[in-house]
C-alpha cells in the first residue's frame, strides 16, 4: 500500500474532505449535504485524471530543463511498440538523423519481440515504460491491478533490455487518483508531452505534422507511435512519413533530438 507522505496535496485535500464527512455526519449533518460534497469530490478528481498534461495529482514532467531548452533540445517520445512492422524502420530514420529517443514500450510486446527491444538500446535510445498491457480502462483499475500492470512492464522491460525504466506513461494519458503513490513507491517518474500529433487516428501526415510543429519550441516533449498507428491513404505507417521531415524541421531550427534520460 502506498504511503500516505506520498499523496500530493490534492489527494491530502481530498482525504481530509472525506474525514470532515465522516465528522459532518456524526455532528448531526443532514447526510445529503456530505454526500454531495463527497460526490463532487471523486466528479472532480476523475475529471483531473482525463487531463494527461495535469499535475494536480502529483508530478509530471511535461518540459525538458532550462538547461536543455538553453542547449536547444527537444525529447522525441514514441510510444505502443515495439512493433516488428514499424520500429526497425523508426530506428533507420532516427539514425539517419543522428537523433536519439525515449521509446515507450508496452511490456507484453517487449516479452513477445525481445530482440527488437534490446536493438532499441543498442541503437541508443531509452526504453521506458508504458504499462504491461496498455488496457484501455487503465485509469479505472483498483490499486492492485494497478501496481501489477506497472511493476510487471517494469521487471520484463528490465530483464530483457538490461535497462531500468526510470519514466511512466499512461496509456492514453489517462490516470487515476492512485497513480502517483505507486510511481513513487517503484521510483519511476511521470512523463507527459507538450504536444502530440495524434497520428494513432489521424491518416494525413501533413495535419500531424503540423500538430507537433505548430509554435514547436526547445524544451518540448513530442509524442508519436510506432504501435497503434495509423496508415496513409498509400498504406504507409504515419510516422514513417511524418518523423523524417520532423526531424528535418528540428534541424533546420537548430534542434537537436534527445531521449528523456538525456533530458533528465
Amino acid at each position: 500500500m502506498p504511503s500516505l507522505r506520498n499523496l500530493s496535496p490534492t489527494l491530502h485535500a481530498s482525504a481530509a474532505l472525506h474525514v470532515g464527512a465522516v465528522v459532518a455526519l456524526a455532528a448531526g449533518v443532514q447526510w445529503p449535504w456530505a454526500a454531495a460534497a463527497v460526490l463532487t469530490n471523486h466528479a472532480l478528481l476523475t475529471g483531473i485524471g482525463l487531463w494527461p498534461r495535469s499535475t494536480l495529482l502529483g508530478p509530471n514532467m511535461l518540459r525538458l530543463s532550462a538547461a536543455q531548452q538553453d542547449s536547444r533540445q527537444v525529447a522525441i517520445t514514441i510510444d505502443d511498440g515495439p512493433n516488428p512492422q514499424v520500429t526497425p524502420a523508426v530506428l533507420d530514420i532516427l539514425d539517419s538523423w543522428q537523433a536519439k529517443a525515449s521509446f515507450f514500450c508496452i511490456g507484453k510486446a517487449v516479452q513477445t519481440y525481445p530482440e527488437l527491444a534490446r536493438e532499441i538500446v543498442r541503437r541508443g535510445h531509452r526504453v521506458e515504460n508504458h504499462s504491461y498491457s496498455h488496457r484501455h480502462y487503465f485509469s479505472l483499475m483498483g490499486i492492485g491491478t494497478l501496481r501489477n500492470e506497472i511493476s510487471q512492464a517494469q521487471d520484463v522491460i528490465s530483464q530483457i533490455t538490461g535497462q531500468k525504466p526510470v519514466y511512466f506513461r499512461a496509456p492514453a494519458g489517462l490516470r487515476s487518483p492512485l497513480l502517483d503513490p505507486i510511481l513513487r513507491d517503484l521510483g519511476l517518474t511521470l512523463a507527459t508531452w507538450t504536444r502530440r500529433g495524434f497520428d494513432t487516428v489521424t491518416e494525413d501526415p501533413h495535419t500531424v505534422l503540423q500538430r507537433l510543429t505548430y509554435k514547436l519550441s526547445a524544451g518540448d516533449i513530442l509524442l508519436v507511435h510506432d504501435g497503434h498507428c495509423a496508415h496513409t491513404l498509400q498504406g504507409q505507417p504515419v510516422v514513417l512519413d511524418v518523423l523524417p521531415q520532423l526531424l528535418g524541421m528540428m534541424q533546420h531550427q537548430g534542434l537537436s533530438a534527445v531521449a528523456l534520460s538525456h533530458a533528465a
